[in-house]
């Protein structure tokens, strides 16, 4: 899907910044980002958004708020990514998958 969503940029995949970010209920929690080549001026944003396996809910609810730093999650297999040209005023693409 990435991919996908780079091709008809200039610089391609190369282009992208990517934030990286896991759904808990309403809000986003942000993971991380990567420069895809930090030598190449960044044409375009993706934030790819993972949710976490509903049937898993109950049992790590709290595991954003208290726990180890590092505790495995399930993550769903859905996800949504949005894309942001940063050299236009484009309105904002949002994929589900």
């Amino acid at each position: 899907e990435l991919l996908r969503l780079a091709c008809s940029e200039p610089c391609g995949l190369r282009g992208a910044l990517l934030d990286l970010c896991v759904e808990h209920g309403k809000a986003c929690h942000d993971v991380g980002h990567i420069a895809a080549d930090p030598g190449v001026v960044p044409t375009f944003q993706l934030t790819l958004v993972l949710r976490l396996d509903s049937r898993l809910w109950p049992k790590i609810q709290g595991l954003f708020a208290s726990g180890p730093a590092f505790a495995p999650l399930k993550l769903s297999t859905g996800f949504r990514v949005m894309k942001k040209k940063l050299y236009s005023s484009e309105q904002l693409l949002i994929e589900e998958c």
